[in-house]
């Protein structure tokens, strides 16, 4: 299998109406091209809390890019939304800024981050106050490259 790149722009409409859209189109690429099932699950979990996070957070929505090769999927996400204050708290399970409303409807539980780094092989964040937030997640298709 030669390398495959998909790129998507996830942008913020202030509702969770079309939150999914992009992961679910992901899932399906990745089930055309034979990946793993297990391999596509915790690709598009990755994916859908990526979507989830730029829908709230960033003003001016964001990216996703995937790159699947024989041996792993690559995963990169940017956004320039408000960037995240406390990386170390952010990656807590639980620890959410979402506004009431989010909670309201069942989401921003806090298990984002800590949802994508789970599901990640390799997981790399950072982010800036003011500039927004990159994400590289590696999710190696088989257990002996990692």
């Amino acid at each position: 299998m030669e390398r495959q790149v998909f790129s998507y722009s996830v942008v913020r409409t202030g509702s969770f109406e079309d939150v999914g859209l992009i992961s679910t189109e992901i899932k399906k690429k990745l089930e055309e091209l034979g990946v793993e099932r297990n391999i596509v699950r915790r690709v598009s979990i990755i994916c859908f809390e990526a979507e989830m996070n730029i829908s709230l957070y960033a003003e001016r929505g964001g990216n996703i890019f995937v790159a699947v090769e024989p041996d792993k999927v690559d995963i990169y996400v940017e956004d320039d939304g408000p960037g995240i204050e406390d990386l170390e708290k952010a990656m807590q399970p639980g620890y959410s800024t979402a506004p009431l409303w989010v909670h309201e409807l069942g989401f921003g539980a806090g298990m984002g981050l800590p949802n994508m780094e789970k599901n990640s092989d390799v997981f790399e964040i950072t982010s800036e106050l003011g500039k927004g937030t990159k994400i590289h997640s590696v999710v190696f298709r088989n257990k002996d490259a990692a």
